[in-house]
């Protein structure tokens, strides 16, 4: 059994929640974060001073990085169906955990601050409309990739990459703002809803 601290509702932990489910790792979960007690408290500094969640402790081996844990837990549990094992499948996957982190996620934060949280210096127009419109370019290209080359994010199998690129989906249509229609990201949006772990950690009602 791991312990996983972090609060249910953040996108990172969520993650880790969804693996779990995947593999059948068991697990305790802490609430920590936003709306939780502060990752500044002391206690948490001493599992990690970086200050973000979620960090796990595997029977004293120390975690932190969401990306990470997920890759850590399916190697664990020998997942290669889940975390490939050769080197151009594992890549195909990993290039979605990046994608998602990276240029997904500088559009998405903005709209999530903005509209979602409304966050002060997040709520004006000149800074959520730019984001929804990168969010939209981004979100074309995925669902261009999915009509040519899913049903999933590296062909046929499903793997960590959707773990990643299917709780942004989640955030995709969960908050409202006008969105273009995409018909292959919808139709895996339901394809994922499929799985108990999504709908229990990503199809769940929570951004």
């Amino acid at each position: 059994m791991i312990k996983i601290y972090g609060r249910a509702n953040s996108i990172n932990v969520r993650k880790v929640l969804w693996i779990c489910e995947e593999i059948g790792e068991t697990y305790e979960r802490e609430d920590w974060g936003r709306g939780f007690r502060a990752t500044d408290d002391p206690a948490f500094q001493k599992l990690s001073r970086f200050g973000v969640v979620p960090v796990i402790d595997d029977g004293g081996f120390i975690l932190r990085e969401s990306n990470v844990i997920v890759r850590y837990l399916a190697t664990k549990h020998g997942r290669a169906d889940l975390y490939p094992t050769d080197t151009k499948a594992r890549a195909s996957a990993e290039v979605w955990m990046d994608w998602t982190s990276t240029d997904l996620f500088s559009a998405i934060r903005p709209v999530f601050f903005g509209i979602q949280l409304k966050m002060p210096g997040h709520t004006e127009p000149n800074v959520i409309e730019p984001a929804i419109a990168e969010w939209s370019r981004q979100m074309r290209l995925l669902d261009a990739h999915l009509a040519g080359s899913g049903p999933f994010v590296t062909g046929s199998s499903f793997t960590v990459g959707d773990i990643c690129v299917g709780l942004a989906v989640n955030r995709w249509f969960a908050i409202a703002f006008e969105k273009p229609e995409l018909k292959a990201v919808a139709a895996y949006y339901d394809r994922l809803a499929e799985r108990p772990g999504y709908r229990a950690h990503g199809r769940n009602g929570t951004p």
